[in-house]
């Protein structure tokens, strides 16, 4: 798939799960903390999301992260300190998601993420690197070999290393 063809595929899922909640690209932007020229942009397929943005609208849809980049393996997102991989998504007999990421942290940085749905827990296993996350202040260290976890219903921070973090994300949305 195209990078065009993803922006096309986004849009749209944004555009229908908007429109299945009833909600206005007014009042969706205002949710989201976003730009309504911005929205309205992304959801013509005009504009490449970041994950910020992505995160921000699926947080007010109530929707994993996936429903909107879509699920095929190898799927990119990248924001500011950032990049990440999807490896597999899971869905569950009681409609709970689980969703797995490769991700990259570059060297001290720093990722703040919206809060996500009620009930959310996140895992961060860390494979190279150093890391501190989970909820803002009052993030966990963690190092190679280690998991930190946390209900994320909450803003949350990912803390790098000097030397960055490779890690293995999994995000539970219960059903």
């Amino acid at each position: 798939m195209t990078s065009d063809d993803m922006r096309r595929a986004v849009a749209h899922r944004v555009a229908a799960l908007r429109a299945e909640r009833g909600l206005s690209l007014s009042e969706l932007a205002r949710r989201a903390g976003i730009g309504k020229g911005s929205l309205s942009e992304l959801e013509a397929g005009q504009r490449n999301p970041t994950l910020d943005t992505l995160y921000a609208i699926a947080g007010q849809l109530g929707v994993p992260l996936t429903a909107l980049l879509g699920e095929q393996s190898g799927t990119e997102g990248t924001g500011e300190s950032i990049d990440v991989s999807l490896l597999h998504v899971e869905h569950h007999d009681d409609g709970a998601t689980t969703e797995v990421f490769w991700l990259r942290l570059t060297p001290n940085g720093i990722r703040t993420s919206p809060a996500h749905g009620p009930g959310v827990i996140e895992s961060l296993y860390v494979a190279t690197g150093s890391v501190s996350a989970g909820p803002t202040g009052n993030e966990r260290p963690a190092g190679p070999g280690e998991t930190v976890t946390w209900v994320s219903d909450v803003a949350h921070t990912y803390r790098s290393g000097p030397r960055g973090t490779q890690a293995v994300l999994t995000i539970h949305s219960p059903g």
